[in-house]
């Protein structure tokens, strides 16, 4: 006889288990090298299951002064409430609950390749569907992986980020003529799905 209530259990954690680093990567724009290791645009996106939402952010962080540890800049972060395969948001509609835009003026550190950077304030910028209630600041700690060009981050907002895994790619630089920067980038980024298909192999353990 099968275990249909375990087997349902573990179906249910795999469909509401938030997006695996992989599955973040592969929604982002290449990378760009840059000239300053940590200086830059860098972009993160990912869906959450547990909350029927898509969070994407834009992180541009700059030095403080010309070789200072000391980081300034802002977050911008963008959410819309939608299915996992709206993977850029859909036009308003009775489904989409909601859709906004809130920005964050950005401070933090750099010491080696361990980086800080967050906001402790917001503000709305836009508000295309539904209504806004509140938000909390993003802050995002972790470590830059110069070979991929990537920040490997947690996030703890305060409120349901708790050491949330979000994996941010530069994909832009700030220097003037950077032989590597990437001005136009790609609108919608083409996602593989959140979970593969599965296979039915019945009560058989073989």
């Amino acid at each position: 006889m099968c275990a249909v209530g375990a087997v349902a259990s573990v179906v249910l954690f795999a469909a509401n288990a938030p997006a695996s680093i992989e599955e973040q990567r592969a929604r982002l724009p290449p990378p760009a090298t840059c000239e300053d290791p940590v200086e830059g645009e860098w972009r993160g996106k990912k869906y959450e299951p547990r909350w029927g939402d898509w969070f994407s952010v834009v992180l541009e962080i700059r030095r403080a002064s010309p070789g200072s540890n000391i980081l300034t800049g802002k977050l911008t972060a963008t959410i819309w409430y939608a299915t996992a395969q709206d993977v850029e948001p859909p036009p308003c509609s009775p489904r989409i609950r909601r859709h906004y835009t809130v920005e964050m003026p950005g401070s933090g550190t750099i010491d080696g390749q361990q980086i800080r950077f967050g906001a402790s304030t917001y503000r709305v910028t836009n508000v295309y569907c539904g209504s806004f209630e509140s938000y909390n600041p993003d802050n995002f700690s972790g470590t830059i992986d110069p070979a991929i060009q990537e920040f490997q981050s947690v996030n703890n907002d305060g409120g349901r980020a708790v050491n949330d895994p979000m994996v941010f790619r530069r994909v832009r630089c700030f220097q003037p003529g950077e032989r590597t920067q990437r001005a136009n980038l790609p609108s919608v980024i083409v996602a593989p799905p959140l979970m593969p298909p599965g296979r039915s192999r019945g009560c058989s353990l073989n």
